[in-house]
């Protein structure tokens, strides 16, 4: 639709003529003509995105982003069509009164959510996508030209494509980008306008995406929210510790639901082998049933034995069927029943004498973020990059390496999951020992789809594995299918497939990846404890697309290392859009195997070697953990899907545009990390994330966030 001029009717201005030219006129006497009225200039346009009803649309006089008393307005009719009378920039105020016209399944949606759009000046079309145009052009100086131009390259479509009705695009392929864009805006849109405050500049923030030009994730290990920044001021920490906790830590029952009156034991004892000082398992006999510091200074509660943070614990379980145990339907009270690790899963350290604390101090702390999935490191880092669990298809056939390898569980009349199911030997009381269970395994019972899913470590069918070469293998290159922890290739998309579609630069860098990979193919001698590399934190590994054979391009392409790769692509400015980087085993703060202040020297170490990067001025860096390693954490767990999420952990945003100094409550999860990326990119959605949301929802809760309410793009960047 175009901008009309409309005029007074004809006659009028025949008669204006006949004046002027003295028609008319007794006694031939010549009167001064009457002006011709100016012309009227109209705006006649819709509001799409698909049609939006009953929307209120204003011309935005002072260009503040709302339809202010005064400004002239009207309502979008059933075609959310609209004119009015004047010209410039755009608002369409679209409320819970609104209704969604769809042209293509013609069909009507209320609107449940507010939106606001905007549209410069000489724009007739009202959309998410004029919107985002608008935003961009808020953080250029205000150039419509630049910001359209940037939209429009960012989407791979032409300028008039994105100022246009999107409904009305011939072309298939640019209606569903256009689609997807829109709708991905709309849900921002709505997140921005909810949080209240200066709209104009939510709306900025979360549209103005392309200021950023890398994105960098760092994924350390086992960690939870409390065990490293319970204490850490303005964050939903340790309740009774923190003065800015809500909620309060919850009291830690036995099996039988009856308020526990001490912590288990630490089985085993509380420290590892070869340390320092040594906690045995009988020193940790009766501690009180609640939180402590495990490097309290005056000493580790009655043991009298003070460590610091470079002392190894011992390992925790953390595995997909225990995890929900613990969570136990939100109440979170089962942490030391069901760990085998008994006390020390309530434990804590002051996360202050970190270097990552001060990187949180100057940058955001994120204090609301759940690990993706419930359980360990293979299922959190599979769910990282696709927003799913793998498959292993027919796992109960006779001739299946895992026939038996299949979870043993008890469910209720509806199916559902309630525990593993005990072993014949297992404690009466949590008080008594450690849990024992029938058979803790792999892969999941077969579902009503008729799949298995491998919910606990697997290995990967390409080198490197902890599955060595079948002896018929005279490349070393593959893993033996006749193991039981042989996760045949999995064939889901994931978030590199996306990247790829649209031609998105990305990598995978692994710590200590190309000595452990010359090592998988020679004498199979793998360093332990240094670099003490984990095969099964390196899940593009799993995917089919990286056949060492068929895919050998691919994989040099996309599957790197750190230090021969990472660390002068860093140097050199030449990282990939997409960064995700794994430190090995010794650096990655695993307990068990790796300490708390190696693994937090090695990433502030990095983050100074990215901030002094020449790709630094436009670079996101999201610093967090696969999961939470078996330790507690109070804040209350969201239910949504079967998959999760699990345990609240910590993450970090650091970047230019952080909103620095500050806690972000913002509700994330690990595939929030993806969320940002499908935005940035303008990705098509993976179909777990649209299924975790919608199952939060479902439960009473909300989507989770994609980052953008912890950036600030409006600031000026240097």
């Amino acid at each position: 639709m175009k901008r009309a001029l409309v005029f007074l009717p004809m006659a009028a201005a025949i008669a204006g003529a006949l004046v002027a030219c003295g028609e008319g006129n007794d006694g031939g006497n010549v009167t001064t003509p009457t002006p011709s009225p100016t012309p009227v200039a109209t705006i006649s346009g819709v509001v799409t995105g698909s049609y939006f009803q009953k929307a209120k649309v204003c011309i935005d006089a002072n260009n503040n982003g709302v339809c202010d008393t005064g400004e002239t307005s009207t309502t979008t009719d059933a075609s959310g069509a609209f004119t009015l009378t004047g010209t410039g920039a755009l608002v369409a105020e679209i409320g819970t009164d609104a209704v969604r016209y769809d042209p293509d399944t013609k069909t009507s949606t209320p609107v449940t959510s507010k939106l606001v759009f905007r549209a410069p000046s000489g724009a007739t079309v009202v959309s998410a996508l004029t919107t985002e145009v608008v935003a961009i052009a808020g953080t250029n100086g205000g150039d419509i030209a630049a910001a359209q131009s940037t939209l429009a390259t960012r989407l791979g479509v032409t300028i008039a494509q994105v100022m246009e009705d999107q409904n009305k695009e011939a072309d298939t392929n640019v209606k569903a980008i256009l689609k997807a864009e829109s709708d991905q805006g709309i849900t921002r849109i709505a997140t921005a306008v909810a949080a209240g405050g200066d709209v104009t500049k939510a709306l900025t923030n979360a549209l103005a995406l392309d200021q950023i030009q890398n994105v960098v994730v760092i994924y350390a290990e086992n960690r939870g929210f409390d065990n490293l920044y319970g204490l850490f001021p303005g964050a939903n920490g340790i309740p009774g510790v923190n003065p800015t906790a809500t909620g309060s830590v919850a009291k830690q029952t036995d099996y039988d639901d009856s308020v526990l009156p001490y912590l288990p034991k630490t089985w085993g004892g509380l420290t590892a082998a070869g340390q320092s000082v040594t906690i045995s398992e009988a020193m940790t006999a009766t501690f009180p049933n609640g939180m402590f510091q495990i490097d309290d200074p005056k000493g580790l509660l009655n043991t009298g034995v003070t460590m610091d943070q470079s002392v190894l614990t011992r390992d925790l379980v953390h595995r997909f069927y225990n995890n929900q145990m613990q969570i136990n339907g939100g109440k979170n009270d089962k942490y030391a029943a069901y760990s085998d690790a008994g006390g020390l899963s309530m434990g804590y350290f002051d996360g202050s004498k970190m270097q990552m604390w001060k990187v949180a101090q100057n940058y955001v702390l994120a204090d609301n973020l759940f690990q993706g999935a419930f359980g360990g490191s293979f299922l959190n880092h599979q769910y990282l990059i696709c927003a799913c669990a793998p498959t292993y298809p027919n796992a109960e056939d006779a001739s299946s390496p895992v026939k038996n390898a299949i979870a043993a569980i008890d469910t209720d009349a509806n199916g559902n999951f309630v525990r593993l199911t005990p072993g014949t030997n297992a404690p009466a009381s949590s008080l008594t020992s450690a849990p024992v269970y029938k058979r803790d395994a792999a892969i999941t019972p077969k579902d009503a789809s008729g799949m298995y899913y491998a919910v606990n470590t697997m290995q990967p069918a390409y080198q490197p594995s902890s599955v060595a070469p079948p002896s018929t293998d005279s490349t070393k290159l593959y893993a033996d299918t006749t193991s039981a922890s042989y996760l045949p290739p999995q064939t889901q998309t994931n978030i590199g497939d996306l990247l790829n579609a649209k031609k998105v630069s990305w990598a995978w860098y692994g710590g200590a990846w190309a000595s452990t990979l010359a090592q998988a193919k020679a004498g199979r001698t793998f360093a332990s404890p240094i670099p003490n590399f984990q095969f099964h934190h390196q899940p593009f590994n799993y995917y089919a697309e990286f056949d060492p054979v068929t895919h050998a391009a691919d994989r040099a392409t996309h599957l790197k290392d750190f230090d021969t790769d990472m660390l002068n692509d860093i140097k050199n400015g030449t990282l990939p859009a997409v960064a995700f980087y794994k430190p090995q085993g010794n650096l990655n703060q695993h307990n068990g195997y790796a300490n708390v202040t190696d693994g937090d020297s090695h990433i502030a170490d990095l983050i100074a070697k990215l901030q002094a990067s020449p790709q630094w001025k436009h670079m996101l860096v999201i610093v967090t953990y696969d999961e939470n390693g078996g330790f507690y954490d109070h804040a209350a767990v969201p239910k949504a899907d079967r998959w999760g999420p699990g345990t609240r952990i910590p993450a970090l945003i650091v970047s230019p545009y952080a909103k620095k100094g500050t806690v972000d409550h913002t509700q994330y999860d690990t595939a929030s990390i993806l969320r940002f990326i499908t935005h940035r990119y303008s990705l098509p959605v993976l179909p777990g994330l649209t299924q975790r949301d919608n199952a939060l929802v479902a439960n009473g809760g909300k989507p989770m966030g994609d980052f953008t309410a912890a950036l600030d793009f409006t600031q000026s960047v240097q």
